[in-house]
């Protein structure tokens, strides 16, 4: 959910006061055609401050454009609508956009039309997903007040002070500045999340008009939304930023399992599907389907199974810590995927500058004898559920976790399949999981925090489980307002090693991602995140 390594403030400033420009429409490249790629059924309504999973990223990331984006060579920042951001202390950030930028419905895009989304993204009443990225700006604590017992507890969080966040204030219609409670080094790189994209006038007005056609101010423009079959988009020949898509019409087409979307992709009625499912992967069957059509790359994604804490016997640490003992990585990994995922024993992506092998100690090797001992000290002796969604190409791994659990531990551990995605996450933001559940990470942006913020600290917005230790929350502070890209990394990985006796969840592995284009396709290439570089397609 959405990369390379932690970048000083600095230095973050020099990156994305540079540009990423790509070339007019190659030669040969048709450029009024269309191509269908694959999707799952996103699970909110299409707006940027409420959507922090995969579905929906892949659309608002063709609908939006934010001040931020990553490269695809490296994950870096580099500018996108930001003419410049600057800071002195990394505490007060000075942000100027590009003048002449345009919503699809044709209104300007200001200063006003950031601050306005984040404060409507940050306000408690709204409920949005990603309300816990604004944190760290100032007021925060008065328009998104604490709950006292949680979100799941009888009492209802306080009124909110304020509507509007004190740390930001438009100075004029291209600039904005953001004032932050404590210096973050990290925060200039944040802003390229989706999160953060601006939103036009209209959502304003009439917020479920929108919902049903979203307004955007990036390369592609909404066309319709059919629940459960697809998203029709067409590109938006107005677009001022410089990575123009080469193609006209976007589809992406919702499928209910990655099995299904590979036959259609192997028969060239699909054209690019980002990460094939472990029956291509078998015996390296996709290399003889697909050829020359296969693409891939290491990419930023991390594959986990979380805990809901909040029910029983999963709030149990001794238990969870018997369960990852008992998870034999190494032989999944290899009889399952074929050697295209690597054992993981730390929360943070290897790719990260700032990893640190091992974090998670004894607790992420293979080894039923140690599991049975923390077994016996938890006192379960009941079953064990692992749940999935069956749509992305899940159940042959989520099968072979529940038998090592099994045979490792004698206890009758199963997996339970789920068939929608959508379905499966409203569950999971409900809190309502009746065991544990796959889960899995690809970062937002490019900093090791976000590998620990976004998932662990307490209320934070992917922080499904609901784990809590104020402990590790301190060390996650400390770590932020660091003076020094080496000291902040010293101290996100003490923090992550606090990780490993509650292990709210388990890492499983990184991955070499295999995709595959259809043969309409001359170039498609993978992002660092996992998804298809739209700018890098050209069509035959």
């Amino acid at each position: 959910m959405s990369r390379a390594r932690l970048v000083p403030a600095a230095v973050a400033v020099a990156l994305i006061a540079t540009g990423c420009g790509t070339p007019e429409t190659p030669a040969g490249s048709n450029s009024d055609a269309g191509i269908t790629i694959f999707n799952t059924e996103p699970e909110n309504p299409l707006v940027p401050g409420n959507t922090t999973e995969v579905g929906g990223s892949r659309v608002l990331d063709a609908l939006f454009t934010g001040l931020v984006e990553y490269r695809n060579e490296d994950a870096q920042p580099v500018n996108a609508m930001a003419e410049s951001i600057e800071t002195k202390d990394s505490k007060l950030f000075t942000v100027k956009i590009k003048k002449g930028w345009k919503f699809h419905d044709g209104s300007p895009v200001s200063a006003k039309s950031f601050v306005d989304a984040w404060n409507w993204t940050a306000y408690g009443p709204n409920g949005t997903q990603g309300a816990s990225f604004f944190s760290q700006i100032e007021g925060f604590a008065d328009v998104n007040p604490k709950d006292p017992d949680g979100p799941d507890g009888p009492e209802k969080a306080p009124a909110p002070k304020a509507e509007k966040l004190s740390g930001l204030k438009v100075v004029d219609e291209t600039t904005f500045t953001i004032t932050l409670s404590e210096p973050f080094a990290v925060f200039p790189v944040t802003i390229g999340y989706e999160v953060f994209a601006p939103l036009p006038e209209a959502f304003f007005k009439d917020q479920k008009a929108f919902e049903a056609n979203p307004i955007g101010n990036g390369p592609f423009k909404f066309v319709s939304r059919t629940v459960g079959t697809d998203i029709k988009l067409t590109r938006n020949d107005d677009y001022q930023g410089d990575d123009k898509p080469k193609f006209k019409d976007l589809t992406l087409k919702v499928y209910q399992s990655r099995e299904s979307a590979y036959a259609d992709l192997v028969a060239n009625n699909l054209d690019f599907m980002e990460e094939l499912p472990p029956n291509a992967l078998a015996g390296q069957k996709y290399e003889t389907d697909l050829g020359d059509r296969v693409v891939q790359r290491e990419t930023l994604n991390l594959q986990t199974i979380a805990f809901p804490l909040y029910a029983k016997p999963y709030d149990n640490a001794a238990l969870r810590r018997a369960i990852s003992m008992a998870i034999n990585r190494e032989e999944i990994t290899q009889r399952i995927f074929e050697g295209t995922r690597k054992p993981a024993e730390s929360w943070v992506h290897p790719l990260m500058k700032g990893y640190q092998a091992g974090q998670c100690g004894v607790y992420c090797k293979y080894d039923p004898q140690k599991a049975k001992e923390e077994l016996a000290k938890s006192g379960y002796t009941g079953e064990i559920l692992l749940l999935s969604n069956t749509d992305g190409g899940h159940q042959e791994w989520a099968e072979a976790v529940a038998n090592s659990i099994k045979n490792a531990l004698g206890v009758d551990a199963k997996f339970v399949p789920s068939t929608s995605f959508g379905e499966f996450r409203q569950k999971v933001n409900a809190h309502e999981m009746n065991g544990m559940y796959r889960a899995g990470w690809i970062a937002d942006y490019p900093s090791i925090e976000n590998w620990l913020t976004p998932l662990y600290r307490t209320g934070a917005s992917s922080n499904d489980g609901l784990y809590s230790n104020p402990k590790f929350d301190a060390k996650l502070a400390e770590a932020d307002k660091a003076p020094s890209e080496e000291q902040a990394i010293r101290l996100y990985l003490e923090a992550e090693k606090m990780l490993a006796e509650d292990m709210p969840a388990i890492p499983l592995w990184s991955q070499t991602t295999i995709a595959g284009k259809s043969n309409r396709l001359k170039v498609a290439n993978l992002h660092p995140f996992r998804k298809l570089d739209l700018d890098s397609v050209e069509v035959a």
